[in-house]
């Protein structure tokens, strides 16, 4: 049987209150959003950690969206691993246990080149990690764009080369492979991996990928959750939608 677990991108509040929302909602878990920037102080974090010893809510940090892990430019590579730290640190302060990270782009290289290069740096940033005793891991995430890094088969090889953990989003695969890729599929790919942290929403998709993200399909949630039960996968999902509180609800609903 699967166990799975809900909740939003973003608490859809500012400070203790979205927190205590999010779990009056009925709801799981939820991600803290660093995606335009760390915004969290020691002090918020340490504030939400005790809280959340009463709400036991699942928590993860969505690191900045302006990382890459394989730039041709040594300085873009030590700022996206410094924004990342930071993340660690937050995360370890507040009791998020996922630390969600878009590695970065191809850059003009080979998959096997760029695979490498995320390899090195996730190995020193995990070094860094066990350094400052930070309890917390690495999720790098499928992503929905072809010129991005983030292939599942690649995070699959990632996770098993170097104890990192992912994050599978299941809209960024269905719009990478262009739906091409079903949820079965996914499902069979993963079911080996133990505890997955995942997203899921709608998503528009073309050629070359991911659009944008929309409202999450009944009919989608659907086959998501059949596919997820089939291949008995335990896991977390965060809604990612335009409305994540209301689209991680109706996930809620379905799945009861």
């Amino acid at each position: 049987m699967s166990r799975i677990s809900i909740g939003p991108a973003g608490s859809g509040g500012s400070g203790e209150e979205g927190f205590r929302k999010i779990k009056e909602s009925g709801l799981d878990a939820v991600e803290i959003e660093f995606t335009y920037g760390i915004w969290m102080t020691p002090t918020q974090a340490k504030k939400i950690r005790e809280l959340n010893k009463k709400l036991n809510l699942k928590l993860s940090i969505h690191s900045p969206y302006y990382i890459n892990l394989n730039s041709k430019e040594k300085a873009k590579i030590e700022a996206s691993k410094k924004r990342i730290l930071k993340c660690c640190e937050i995360g370890d302060l507040v009791g998020a246990k996922y630390i969600v990270i878009h590695l970065g782009y191809y850059s003009g290289m080979e998959r096997e080149e760029a695979y490498k290069n995320m390899k090195i740096q996730i190995l020193e940033l995990q070094k860094e990690i066990k350094k400052n005793k930070w309890n917390v891991i690495l999720a790098p995430e499928t992503t929905g764009k072809q010129s991005q890094f983030g292939d599942l088969e690649d995070l699959i090889k990632l996770k098993k080369q170097t104890g990192c953990h992912l994050t599978v989003d299941f809209a960024h695969l269905k719009a990478r492979y262009q739906g091409k890729l079903s949820y079965e599929e996914m499902a069979k790919k993963i079911k080996s991996l133990g505890y997955i942290h995942a997203h899921f929403a709608g998503i528009e998709y073309g050629e070359k990928g991911e659009k944008r993200h929309v409202l999450t399909p009944e009919k989608d949630i659907k086959e998501l959750f059949k596919a997820l039960k089939k291949h008995k996968i335990n896991c977390t999902i965060i809604n990612e939608s335009p409305d994540p509180l209301g689209d991680a609800l109706k996930m809620k609903k379905l799945l009861k």
